[in-house]
C-alpha cells in the first residue's frame, strides 16, 4: 500500500487521467446497463458455490473442515488476486480482459460441474475465484469511464447489479440445482456466455473510448490535495469502515436463517423467504448512495449508512419477529449504500489508480465477508447465535471515525 501511494501524484488536478471524464461528456447509460448485467450475471455465479454447499458435502462426504477450504480457496483467488489485476491494468489498460476473466469463470463451472474430487473442487473454486479477480477491478473502471462525470450513480449502477445477482444465486439453486442434482450446475454456464457476449460489447467500447480520449482527457473534479499521511490515514478509516461494514452483514447474509429458526421457531422456508427479502433491501440500497453522494457529499452518505443503521442494529437483537423482518430491511438499505460511496472516494482520494484502489477495496470486502463469517460461526458455537447478533450490533458504532476523514469535493448539484 505504502508504495502504490508514494507512487500516486498527491495533487489531484496536476494530473490527465483517461478514466476520468470530462463534464462535457453524457453518461453512457448503456454501458453501464451492460457492465451491471454482467455483474448481476459474474455475482449469481459466484453465490451458487455456497448455496450448494449441502450438496457437494453429501456427494463427497466433506468434512466441515473441508466445506471451509472450499470458501478458503474461493476467497484468496476472489480476494487477493484483485489488487494484483488492478495495478496491472492501470498501467496497462487491458479491455479485453473482462470476457477472458469470465471464461475463468465458466471454465470453474463446468468443472464444478463434473468434479470427480474433492481436489477437482478446490480447483474449479479457484478458477471461479480468478475470474471474479479479474471481472471486478476492471469492470468498476469502466463504470467510472461511462460515469459522464456522475461516478456515484454509475458505481451504485454497477454495484446493484451485483447485489441483485447475489440474491438471486441461492433462489436459482434451490430450484434448480437442488432438485436436478450437481450436474445441473453446467446449465448455468449458459449465464457465462451471456456475460461473455455482453462483455466483448463492453470491451469493444474501452478500448474506442480509451483510444480516442486517453491522451487529452483532463481531471475537472473539484478535489483538495493531501499530503501522503493523510491519505494513508484516510485509506486505514476506509479500511476500517469496510470492516466493520462486512463483518455486520456476515452476520446477516450468514446466519440469519439459523438466528430466525433458533430464536423464533420458523421453518426453514420461512427463513429463507426472510432471507431474500434482507438481501434484495441490500440491493436496493445500493443503488442509493452513489447518486446521494454526487448530490451532497461522498463524506455524508458513508456517516449516515454506517453511524446511521447503529440504532437498528442495536434493537435488532430484541425484537419479535415482525420487527426483526422490518428492521434487517432497514438496515440492509441503509448499510448497503456505503460502499459505493467508499469505493469513489477511494477513487478519488488516489487518481489515477482507479484499478488498484477497486480491486484493494472489492478484495477487502470480499475477504472481510470471509473472516467475518469464519470468526462469527466460532463465537456462535461457544456462545450461541443470539450472542452473535448482541456482539455485532456495536460494529456500526465505528462509523464515528469518519469524522477525521478529509473533505475531498464539492458536491454535484445538477
Amino acid at each position: 500500500m505504502q508504495t502504490c501511494v508514494e507512487s500516486a501524484p498527491l495533487s489531484p488536478a496536476a494530473i490527465p487521467s483517461p478514466i476520468d471524464t470530462p463534464p462535457t461528456e453524457r453518461t453512457q447509460f448503456a454501458v453501464l446497463g451492460g457492465i451491471s448485467f454482467a455483474h448481476m450475471l459474474n455475482d449469481m455465479i459466484q453465490s451458487l458455490i455456497l448455496a450448494i454447499y449441502p450438496i457437494l458435502k453429501h456427494d463427497f462426504h466433506l468434512s466441515f473442515a473441508q466445506v471451509g477450504l472450499i470458501t478458503l480457496t474461493y476467497q484468496l483467488t476472489a480476494s487477493l488476486l484483485q489488487p494484483l489485476v488492478g495495478t496491472v491494468t492501470d498501467r496497462r489498460p487491458m479491455p479485453y480482459s473482462l470476457p477472458v476473466g469470465m471464461g475463468f469463470t465458466l471454465c470453474g463451472l463446468l468443472l464444478l460441474a463434473i468434479a470427480p474430487s474433492f481436489p477437482v473442487l478446490l480447483l474449479a473454486a479457484a478458477l471461479v475465484g480468478t475470474g471474479s479477480s479479474v471481472f471486478h477491478p476492471e469492470s468498476s473502471r469502466v463504470a467510472r469511464m461511462a460515469s459522464g462525470g456522475r461516478h456515484g450513480l454509475a458505481q451504485s449502477l454497477f454495484q446493484v447489479g451485483g447485489n441483485t445477482g447475489s440474491s438471486l444465486g441461492p433462489l436459482l439453486a434451490a430450484w434448480i440445482i437442488v432438485p436436478h442434482g450437481r450436474g445441473s450446475v453446467a446449465w448455468f454456464s449458459l449465464a457465462a456466455l451471456l456475460a461473455i457476449v455482453v462483455l466483448l460489447q463492453v470491451g469493444r467500447w474501452y478500448s474506442h473510448h480509451h483510444i480516442t480520449r486517453g491522451k487529452s482527457a483532463a481531471r475537472h473534479l473539484a478535489v483538495v490535495a493531501l499530503s501522503r499521511k493523510q491519505i494513508i490515514g484516510a485509506l486505514a478509516i476506509l479500511g476500517l469502515l469496510i470492516f466493520s461494514k462486512y463483518f455486520y452483514l456476515a452476520s446477516l447474509s450468514s446466519y440469519y436463517t439459523f438466528y430466525l429458526i433458533h430464536k423464533f421457531g420458523v421453518s426453514v422456508q420461512s427463513a429463507q423467504v426472510h432471507l431474500f427479502v434482507f438481501l434484495f433491501a441490500v440491493a436496493a440500497g445500493s443503488l442509493i448512495g452513489g447518486p446521494v453522494g454526487d448530490r451532497i457529499g461522498r463524506k455524508w452518505v458513508i456517516w449516515v449508512s454506517i453511524l446511521g443503521v447503529a440504532p437498528f442494529t442495536l434493537l435488532l437483537p430484541h425484537a419479535n419477529l415482525m420487527w426483526t423482518g422490518a428492521l434487517t430491511v432497514i438496515i440492509g438499505l441503509v448499510l448497503a449504500s456505503a460502499f459505493s460511496a467508499i469505493l469513489v472516494y477511494a477513487q478519488e482520494l488516489i487518481p489515477g489508480r482507479v484499478g488498484m484502489i477497486s480491486g484493494l477495496f472489492f478484495g477487502f470486502a470480499f475477504g472481510m465477508g470471509g473472516i467475518g463469517a469464519a470468526v462469527l460461526g466460532g463465537l456462535a458455537d461457544v456462545h450461541g447465535i443470539e450472542y452473535v447478533y448482541r456482539l455485532c450490533a456495536y460494529l456500526p458504532l465505528m462509523g464515528l471515525i469518519t469524522v477525521f476523514l478529509p473533505n475531498l469535493e464539492r458536491p454535484i448539484r445538477a
